[in-house]
């Protein structure tokens, strides 16, 4: 099965010159995706982005949790675990060199709460096959890792 997504980028930097120079031009981008919000992007501020927009880099980390968290809500289902809260603080580690650079490694770190302790092992074995399940994960070449915590509804973390 085949699935096709698309996407607009639009510039909106242009500060009247066009780039006719590093500093003359902002970064400043428009994502857009039919139906949806517009997503005001930008370059990392290192690279003279606004702080106030998305950058590529923090989306890309946002994407692979993203699909982490849904591949793993796919697990949980099948394997009886009943999550009730899911929230994750991904880290994703960049090197530059020159004018290029690359991703390193990206950490997740989901929070996942259990309705049972009896749950908590396969709440945590789940994690393993959801990796091996997102698309994303499985499109970069660097290693997408887990630290994961599980907790039980109704006690203390």
């Amino acid at each position: 099965m085949r699935h096709s997504y698309d996407v607009e980028v639009e510039w909106t930097g242009n500060r009247g010159a066009g780039t006719t120079g590093h500093r003359d031009y902002g970064r400043e981008h428009i994502v857009r995706v039919d139906g949806l919000p517009d997503i005001a992007g930008t370059a990392d501020p290192a690279f003279r982005g606004d702080r106030e927009r998305h950058n590529p880099e923090q989306l890309l980390v946002a994407a692979l949790a993203q699909c982490h968290m849904l591949s793993y809500f796919h697990r949980a289902v099948l394997t009886g675990v009943v999550v009730t809260a899911y929230a994750d603080r991904a880290h994703g580690e960049m090197t530059q060199e020159g004018s290029g650079g690359c991703f390193e490694r990206v950490v997740l770190h989901p929070v996942v709460t259990v309705a049972d302790a009896s749950m908590v092992d396969a709440a945590i074995a789940a994690h393993g096959p959801a990796s091996a399940d997102c698309f994303i994960a499985n499109s970069v070449n660097f290693p997408v890792d887990h630290e994961v915590t599980i907790l039980v509804e109704g006690q203390d973390g």
